[in-house]
């Protein structure tokens, strides 16, 4: 072998725990793709109804909602219809909750990949997001299309100008979901029970985060400090203030729930960096 003769790549420890190493990860952006279509393809794989899940869900959550919130316990909804308040907010909370829960179990689902080949982990929980963000288009295109039959059928819904913005929300939704899902997925290495505790954190999370509740209901009960400090919450009340014109947006809620995205993403890398050089040890 030729001494003189440089190598290709070269795998080296990471010396900052903050690096995302991008070039790196673009380097592996067919692997990135793959996996993303693995996500897709295989997630209905061998079901009736295949893709139509992505719609059933959040169709089935929202009626269910109407249902109980608005017609049994009377819950006003500001007079936007009750079943596209709720669609609202379901559609905006179903991307974090995938993203959460998807990245969440990270080390533990792939662990048999990890310690047979080697490329950036960050792939892995990128995908989930890159991934979710498809299920989230198609559940965002069944809400516009409620939203013009609405529109039609003569309901009052005013969006505003600020509905522009809505993309920084999608950015701060899947910040956060892969910032915790990241350091969930870092702590259930050592501690598994964590990822039984998930999936019951979130449901109970989904109605602190004015998912089908609107924020005057709280604060109609003194109950605002269970939601001001809620980053999810700020999130669905803003995407629904945008959408439909009607929600509570306050400047502190909106700077607030912005830094808090960002260091949550910065810390799970953080721990996520961390973790990976030596998770195959204690998993």
């Amino acid at each position: 072998m030729d001494k003189n003769k440089e190598w290709l790549f070269e795998i080296t420890p990471k010396n900052n725990l903050f690096d995302l190493n991008i070039k790196e990860v673009w380097r592996y952006r067919d692997l990135l793709f793959l996996f993303v279509k693995r996500d897709v393809v295989t997630l209905y794989k061998q079901t009736i109804l295949g893709p139509l899940w992505y719609l059933i869900q959040p169709l089935f959550t929202s009626i269910v909602f109407t249902l109980v919130f608005n017609k049994i316990a009377n819950i006003s909804t500001g007079g936007i219809p009750p079943f596209l308040f709720n669609l609202a907010g379901v559609t905006s909370w179903n991307y974090f909750r995938d993203c959460l829960t998807g990245t969440s179990d990270t080390f533990k689902q792939n662990q048999s990949i990890f310690g047979k080949v080697y490329f950036p982990r960050i792939i892995m929980p990128m995908s989930v997001v890159v991934s979710n963000l498809l299920k989230f288009g198609i559940q965002f295109g069944i809400f516009i299309c409620f939203y013009i039959y609405f529109v039609i059928s003569g309901s009052i819904i005013k969006p505003n100008i600020y509905l522009i913005t809505y993309p920084i929300v999608l950015v701060c939704m899947a910040m956060l979901g892969l910032g915790l899902g990241m350091i969930i997925s870092s702590m259930v290495t050592k501690y598994r029970d964590l990822s039984f505790l998930v999936s019951f954190g979130v449901q109970l999370l989904m109605y602190v985060s004015l998912v089908s509740l609107p924020y005057s209901l709280f604060e109609k009960n003194n109950l605002t400090w269970a939601v001001d400090y809620n980053p999810v919450a700020h999130i669905i009340e803003y995407s629904r203030f945008v959408m439909l014109g009607e929600g509570t947006v306050s400047q502190f809620g909106i700077i607030y729930t912005l830094l808090f995205s960002v260091f949550v993403f910065l810390f799970g890398i953080l721990v996520f960096n961390k973790t990976e050089k030596s998770f195959i040890d204690t998993i």
